[in-house]
């Protein structure tokens, strides 16, 4: 009997309509866990780098993570992985809300689509039966509109539905995938899924997930779920209200996001506001949150509520959470949050990323303002500053300098494809290159083809710069997590801090932030605990994403309930796999290394490792330079980022190694 997975994955080909369920090797379990860490060892043996994003030998792999569907809190996400349109590296998005626990229920661990359907179709799994469904009905149909009719006509209320919008059957490029107030949003798996002509994945399942030493485990969960409470009433002294406790259910439960519109930039990623925040937009926030957020909403097993079901009259409710509802006003230089909920709404509809879809707006904005894109390319484009929704509250508050109408514009065009919208729906890289014009200096915010959240300030991070710059996630949980944001000036106070830091790997890392000073920042803490400190923030967010744990209780949140100390304890007791620290260690580099392999595969180089240029306003070549090289040398890749033969044999990678040799990539002596 297998325990904690179920051991079969549902292998599909759309071009032919055949359905197979396959039994798995329980030694993949073993060496790569579940989630990310098996999607990616399918991916190297089965999509080589010769395979295009769009090409019908691309794989889409819907899976659970090894942890989804047991007892664990917090154990609620699903991961979309293939190659990605916009980057054409590896591409993978989570997801939470109920799905990856469904499907566990139902059976499976994985669903691995290939081909392309002549027809717009669905995949409807209920338990042992499966089958694709004609969705010919549902094109055109918005996400959430889509789940609606789907259990309507299954007659399945409880059925759990992920599904693409507009946006994803015309292959918009940063194209997402939604699930209830969830979405795999980032690098384009819903252009994929469109494709592929997948309208979307529906689940139901029964079935009990076994764990290996249920007393055990329950033991363990049982501490996290003791654990939480304590934490949730500690918040981290000196961090901003989104990261100080557990999840992300301040985004959606405080009006307070004075962090986020001071500090992060406005418009195309340029300027920060940082007298934004007056006591006039606070009051505003403050009543217009509560009016307009009916209820918060949790994921499968998980008290925290991240998520927010948004009730704006005149239009449909919906689910939302985290930074959304700021990326788009703060894109469109807008101060009002109905602007905000509205756009959310039909972006969700349509099924687009929320960190790249306002950026390429923002965009196309500044390049109108600029003259590269005219009247000519932008028929009936609004003028700025004439808010569609006015502010209704008795303080009069809105802002009239905005795109707002402009954004509803764009992201009509883009999901569409119509016009300029065909052109801005391959991102802001591909699409300044279409544009030509000097539209190229207008992109400015990307790495590795893909925008990033705006997140520039002023002095160099370094442990920013080498999570930005090398890492494969491309999201914003990517550089949060373990480790503070700055520095604490206090003595007193870091001493305060690591007294209950039982969270770090090794004694070192509590030495490595009393040395950490203000005045020694950026060159402190030195270039060999940078990497200590990158390296275990970075191998945080790989457990996450094989285990199928939510960042918002493991990697994303300082000091949480979830640890190197205890997630081998877990695995141990769910899967029967006895795995002890230094093992489960090895295992998680591993996953790691075969990300950077796959990518490297594929063409990337020490080169493509670089936040933008204008990241930080004040930055340093030569050092950056060196904890470049000082990195990879740790991580155990060559100056060019490859990864070296050493490395590869020491994780049992020696496969990968001798496919890198054949291809010319490395050369041994």
């Amino acid at each position: 009997m297998r325990y904690a997975d179920t051991g079969y994955n549902l292998e599909i080909d759309l071009s032919t309509g055949n359905i197979e369920r396959v039994e798995t090797d329980p030694k993949i379990t073993e060496q790569y866990l579940g989630g990310l860490g098996s999607n990616l060892k399918i991916l190297w043996d089965r999509v080589p780098p010769e395979v295009d994003a769009f090409d019908p030998e691309n794989l889409l792999i819907f899976s659970s993570g090894l942890l989804c569907g047991t007892a664990a809190p917090g154990a609620t996400r699903a991961i979309f992985s293939t190659v990605s349109p916009i980057t054409d590296l590896v591409g993978f998005s989570m997801m939470g809300s109920f799905i990856a626990g469904e499907l566990k229920n139902a059976g499976y661990d994985k669903v691995i689509f290939r081909g392309k359907s002549p027809k717009l179709v669905y995949l409807w799994i209920n338990n042992d039966k499966v089958e694709l469904r004609d969705a010919s009905h549902l094109h055109g149909k918005g996400t959430h509109e889509t789940a609606d009719i789907i259990r309507q006509e299954l007659n399945e209320p409880k059925a759990q539905v992920a599904a693409i919008g507009l946006a994803g059957e015309n292959r918009v490029r940063f194209a997402s995938i939604e699930h209830e107030w969830s979405s795999a949003s980032r690098t384009g798996m819903g252009a994929v899924m469109g494709d592929k002509g997948l309208k979307a994945i529906v689940v139901r399942g029964t079935k009990d997930v076994n764990v290996a030493r249920p007393e055990e485990f329950g033991k363990l969960c049982q501490e996290v779920m003791d654990f939480i409470p304590i934490r949730e009433s500690q918040p981290v002294k000196d961090m901003n209200h989104s990261c100080n406790r557990l999840g992300a259910p301040q985004e959606m439960r405080e009006a307070n996001d004075d962090w986020h519109m001071n500090n992060f930039p406005w418009g195309n990623c340029r300027d920060r506001r940082p007298d934004y925040w007056t006591p006039e937009v606070e009051k505003y926030h403050e009543e217009i949150m509560p009016a307009r957020v009916e209820k918060l909403l949790g994921c499968y097993g998980c008290s925290l509520k991240c998520g927010g079901l948004v009730a704006k009259p005149g239009q449909r409710k919906f689910g939302m959470k985290c930074f959304s509802r700021c990326s788009y006003t703060m894109a469109a230089y807008s101060g009002d949050m109905d602007f905000a909920f509205t756009i959310v709404q039909r972006a969700t509809e349509y099924g687009v990323d929320s960190y790249t879809a306002p950026q390429v707006m923002a965009f196309a904005t500044e390049l109108y303002e600029a003259g590269i894109l005219t009247d000519e390319d932008l028929p009936g484009f609004p003028a700025a500053g004439t808010d569609i929704n006015q502010v209704a509250f008795p303080h009069g508050f809105h802002n009239d300098t905005d795109n707002e109408e402009r954004f509803f514009y764009l992201l009509d065009k883009i999901a569409r494809r119509e016009g300029i919208g065909d052109v801005l729906a391959e991102g802001t890289y591909r699409a300044a290159r279409l544009i030509g014009k000097g539209a190229e200096a207008f992109e400015n915010n990307t790495i590795k083809k893909l925008e990033q959240i705006g997140a520039k300030t002023g002095m160099l991070n370094p442990i920013y710069f080498l999570m930005y710059g090398t890492g494969a996630k491309a999201t914003i949980v990517q550089i949060e997590g373990q480790w503070p944001q700055m520095p604490y000036a206090d003595i007193k106070d870091r001493e305060d801090f690591i007294k209950d830091w039982i969270q770090v790997p090794d004694e070192k890392f509590k030495q490595y932030f009393l040395d950490w000073a203000p005045r020694t920042f950026p060159f402190e803490p030195g270039v060999e605990a940078l990497c200590d400190i990158v390296d275990w923030m970075e191998m945080m967010h790989y457990i996450d994403d094989s285990l199928g744990m939510c960042a918002g209780m493991s990697s994303f949140n300082l000091k949480p309930p979830y640890h190197v100390h205890n997630f081998p304890l877990f695995i141990s007791a769910a899967t029967g796999i006895d795995m002890d620290k230094p093992a489960f260690l090895k295992t998680v580099k591993r996953i790691r290394t075969l990300t950077r392999a796959f990518n490297v595969r594929r063409g990337l180089r020490r080169v493509d490792d670089l936040p933008p240029q204008d990241q930080w306003k004040k930055r340093f070549p030569e050092y950056e330079d060196k904890l470049l090289t000082a990195y990879y040398k740790f991580k155990g890749w060559d100056e060019d980022g490859i990864p070296t033969k050493e490395s590869l044999y020491e994780l049992g990678l020696d496969f990968v190694s001798d496919d890198l040799e054949q291809r010319g990539i490395i050369k041994y002596l």
